[in-house]
C-alpha cells in the first residue's frame, strides 16, 4: 500500500474553476455553482484505495452534519481508469449509490483538474472559504489503516467549526497520506 502525502499548497491559493461529469446524474457540473456559502471541502478521491475505503463512512457522515451548515462537498476522482478500471465512472457511480455519498462524485478524465490543485493522493482534502481561498489543505484526523488511531474527522470537524463559528484556523495543518493519484503515462 503506497503512502504518499498531500502536496501543502500555499493557503490563500484560489480555486481554480472546473467543469466535470457527475457520475451519478450524468451531467456536467460548474465548480461555480456548487460551492457553499460559507465553505468548500474539495476531495480527491477515488474507489479502489484503501486509505479512502477506510474514511468513505466518515466523510459522508461529516458531509451530512455541515452541509446543513453551509459548507458544500465536492469528491473528485482524476485516477487513469485504463490502468484502474476500478475507478472508472461506471464503477464510480456504484461506490457512490452504496456510500450514500450525499455529495458529487465528479469524474476528471483528463486529469487536469487535480494537476490545477496539486493533488498528490487520495484522499486529499482541500477546505476553500467562501472567497474561495485555500484555508486548509491536508488530512482528515491522524487515523490510519492499521495504525489503533479512532477515526473521527477531527481535525477537519475542527476547521469547519472555526469556519461557522468565525474564528481563525490554527490547527497544525498536516499533510494527508493515502495512495498516489495514478496518472496516465
Amino acid at each position: 500500500m503506497a503512502r504518499t502525502p498531500s502536496v501543502m499548497v500555499p493557503l490563500g491559493f484560489k480555486a481554480p474553476e472546473f467543469e466535470l461529469l457527475d457520475v451519478v446524474s450524468n451531467s456536467i457540473l460548474k465548480s461555480k455553482t456548487l460551492f457553499g456559502a460559507k465553505a468548500t471541502m474539495i476531495m480527491f478521491i477515488c474507489n479502489h484505495c484503501p486509505f479512502v475505503k477506510y474514511v468513505n463512512k466518515q466523510i459522508v457522515e461529516i458531509a451530512n452534519v455541515y452541509d446543513k451548515l453551509g459548507i458544500k462537498f465536492i469528491a473528485i476522482s482524476s485516477n487513469d481508469v485504463e490502468n484502474y478500471p476500478e475507478d472508472s465512472p461506471e464503477r464510480m457511480k456504484k461506490v457512490a449509490l452504496e456510500e450514500k455519498y450525499p455529495f458529487p462524485y465528479l469524474y476528471d478524465e483528463s486529469q487536469k483538474v487535480a494537476r490545477n490543485y496539486d493533488a498528490a493522493c487520495t484522499p486529499d482534502f482541500f477546505v476553500f472559504d467562501k472567497n474561495k481561498e485555500l484555508v486548509y489543505r491536508g488530512q482528515l484526523d491522524d487515523s490510519r489503516p492499521g495504525n489503533d488511531i479512532p477515526l473521527n474527522g477531527k481535525d477537519i470537524r475542527e476547521v469547519f467549526e472555526s469556519i461557522i463559528n468565525s474564528r481563525s484556523i490554527t490547527i497544525n495543518q498536516k499533510p494527508s497520506i493515502g495512495c498516489n493519484i495514478k496518472w496516465k503515462n
